[in-house]
């Protein structure tokens, strides 16, 4: 597989790596059935540009994420909905 379609888990993305989201898809059984849809009216649509700009305690929850032009605290299975494609080039 080309590298530059790999898709990645949004909580597997190093932080302040842009990224464009590929796709929502409800993940384990720990999520919410909703949960694509919730994440879809906060703005993590595919080809929305997003990137992580913190993490919790050690590393972990919560993910801070920005898109667009908000920015959002994500618990790790909601993370875990969102794919994403890293970008090559620097966000402005």
């Amino acid at each position: 597989m080309d590298k530059s379609s790999a898709t990645i888990g949004l909580a597997d993305l190093p932080n302040g790596t842009p990224a464009r989201v590929v796709a929502v898809l409800p993940g384990d059984a720990a999520a919410p059935p909703e949960i694509a849809r919730r994440l879809a009216e906060l703005g993590f649509l595919p080809g929305e540009l997003v990137r992580i700009v913190g993490r919790g305690f050690l590393s972990r929850e919560p993910i801070a994420v920005r898109v667009g032009t908000g920015t959002f605290a994500l618990r790790a299975f909601e993370a875990a909905c969102i794919r994403v494609r890293p970008e090559t080039t620097c966000l402005p």
